[in-house]
């Protein structure tokens, strides 16, 4: 007990060896771990990053994380550890959920007294649901002049001046990631933490979800090498609960591939990563907005 110091409260064993932390991580058996720690351990080896400052310290927290998560006690402990944690961050945002709700209502109140005036529930939701409609139109706004602005930006000129349909991307660095049992397992910094160990990562475009089985993603390595790398240990994806499935963006002819996507479901690169949750919050609430109206 005495090994466990401060440093280890604030260490995801689970996370460290790229397994799924949280109750997928409790679940796991000690030959799937095994087999997670084989393979970090042969990625991660001191050897293997002579230029890496961080390479020694990295493997030995590797090692120890294996160690610690062999030990069924400490493991359990840990285990319930993390769930106090998820249990108090939901309570937490639950209570703020309420709180905010709570001075909202004394506010409306304290300006209905202020006028002289008696509350009117009806009235007051009208008013709310105006609010939220502007939010809407704002965010909507500001979603589509960000697309527009990067439609615009794409074309790009070749050296004897004749417009390209975009800008030209190494096709070599580009991976297409699917994943079936679940579209929403895998986020962009869950995919990020999986694909930087290969090398530096340059973007992570989740696509828009048509199926609630079955997900995927486009990751832009930094460099062709880190995508071979990345194309070659098959072995990493499979350690997950629901498996990965990795293969290069191809072209034909010279001709450069075309996306899938119609400009609808296309999930738009400004601001990176973070984009896609711009898009999901506007149609949520859209969809929020649908749906109080149909109760009214």
């Amino acid at each position: 007990m005495a090994a466990v110091g401060q440093e280890e409260e604030n260490v995801d064993h689970y996370e460290v060896l790229c397994l799924p932390s949280g109750e997928e991580g409790a679940a796991l058996s000690l030959e799937q771990i095994e087999k997670a720690y084989k393979t970090q351990s042969r990625l991660r080896h001191p050897d293997k990053r002579p230029d890496d400052p961080n390479a020694t310290a990295d493997f030995q927290r590797l090692a120890s994380s294996y160690k610690f998560l062999r030990d069924e006690s400490l493991r359990r402990q840990f285990d319930a550890r993390l769930r106090g944690r998820r249990e108090a961050a939901a309570r937490a945002a639950a209570s703020g959920v309420k709180r905010r709700k709570a001075v909202s209502d004394l506010e409306e109140r304290e300006r209905a007294a202020a006028a002289g005036q008696a509350v009117d529930a009806a009235e007051a939701a009208k008013r709310e649901d105006k609010r939220k409609a502007a939010d809407v139109k704002r965010e909507l706004d500001e979603f589509f002049a960000a697309k527009q602005s990067t439609a615009s930006g794409t074309a790009s000129t070749s050296a004897h001046g004749a417009p390209q349909d975009g800008v030209k991307t190494d096709k070599s660095k580009i991976l297409k990631v699917s994943w079936e049992g679940g579209a929403d397992y895998y986020t962009a910094a869950k995919l990020e933490e999986i694909f930087k160990q290969f090398g530096k990562v340059e973007d992570i475009v989740i696509k828009t979800r048509k199926s609630r089985s079955r997900g995927s993603a486009i990751v832009v390595m930094a460099s062709k090498e880190a995508a071979q790398s990345a194309l070659k240990n098959h072995s990493v994806y499979n350690v997950f609960s629901v498996p990965l499935i990795v293969a290069p963006m191809q072209e034909s002819s010279g001709v450069p591939a075309r996306s899938t996507l119609t400009p609808e479901t296309r999930t738009s690169n400004v601001g990176g990563t973070g984009f896609s949750d711009l898009e999901a919050s506007v149609f949520r609430k859209l969809q929020e907005a649908q749906k109080r109206k149909q109760g009214g």
